[in-house]
């Protein structure tokens, strides 16, 4: 990705050699004007949502879209809510057609194909989980919420994330998943 914050821009160029120690192929985001975070993507199991945000702007998402055209992968642009930092801020993916969303972001129509659980008023931080496997990582301190999730069938684990979301970190911002070949 090219990181649309300034003082991340070096990010791609620290990350691509090792990426290349694992993968055969890789491609990076390098268009002139071109940004996108990967905080503003969120990958289905049908397509790929991308959030239009101060940090991910139509170039990026043009760009990413030609990148991944020629696996199949279908790319649909979508807007951040005004105020929030990322796309993903506001939701995560709990299966492949369950996604975990504040009610603003819900609202927009976004995800009229899918499953929807809105996380629960006043508990909107909650709505950036990770799914690993079979179990869903949230932050702890949004019981609601987690009811909300266990009702609906999920496995989930609590974590403390009060330290981090004070500098907007988000349980996706602190995870690196990836499956090395």
């Amino acid at each position: 990705m090219r990181p649309g914050a300034p003082s991340r821009l070096g990010e791609a160029a620290e990350m691509a050699p090792h990426l290349r120690a694992l993968y055969g192929d890789v491609r990076q985001i390098e268009g002139e004007g071109s940004f996108i975070e990967g905080g503003d993507i969120l990958v289905t199991g049908r397509e790929i949502l991308v959030g239009r945000s101060a940090r991910t702007n139509a170039a990026g998402i043009a760009e990413l879209s030609r990148v991944v055209a020629p696996w199949g992968h279908q790319l649909r642009e979508v807007q951040t809510p005004p105020g929030v930092l990322h796309f993903k801020t506001d939701c995560s993916l709990l299966d492949g057609g369950t996604v975990l969303s504040t009610a603003r972001l819900a609202a927009s129509g976004c995800f009229a194909d899918y499953r929807v659980i809105l996380t629960a008023p006043g508990e909107e931080a909650a709505a950036n989980s990770v799914r690993f496997n079979d179990l869903v990582l949230m932050p702890a301190g949004f019981p609601a919420t987690r009811d909300r999730l266990a009702a609906a069938g999920f496995t989930i684990r609590e974590i403390g994330n009060s330290e981090c979301a004070k500098l907007d970190g988000g349980m996706s911002c602190l995870s690196l998943r990836f499956t090395p070949l």
